[in-house]
């Protein structure tokens, strides 16, 4: 799929931080009915399905300290992280940091919109 030069590939993952993962975990497949798609051991991370196609919802542990909790985090699936950071990069988006990368797992970069709501756009490096 693309838009204006932008590499999107109509997946998407809308991350929350949560304070315990494992209830958090059980309570969107047990009260939701998501399924777990991804959850890598010791990662503090888990991907559940949910009714809109090409979107997951990732639950991120993370500790409870003012800000954590509550937010959500809008992740867009790209082809080429790089790419569509230089491209959103010349178009005035300022990012946050670096772009992270874990090999063989993913690449991320993370900025915000005007109201400063995060979002990132990742690149499955998995497969």
């Amino acid at each position: 799929m693309s838009n204006s030069g932008l590499s999107w590939s109509g997946r998407g993952i809308a991350a929350l931080a949560v304070t315990d993962l494992a209830a958090s975990v059980a309570w969107y497949r047990d009260v939701m009915g998501c399924e777990v798609v991804f959850q890598p051991p010791g990662a503090g991370w888990c991907e559940v399905s949910s009714p809109v196609t090409g979107l997951l919802i990732g639950l991120q542990q993370v500790g409870e300290f003012a800000g954590a909790v509550g937010g959500a985090t809008l992740m867009l699936e790209v082809e080429d992280v790089a790419a569509v950071r230089a491209e959103l990069e010349g178009r005035g988006v300022e990012f946050q940091g670096e772009t992270l990368t874990i090999p063989g797992m993913v690449s991320m970069a993370t900025f915000v919109d005007p109201t400063g709501n995060a979002m990132k756009v990742y690149q499955d490096l998995s497969g």
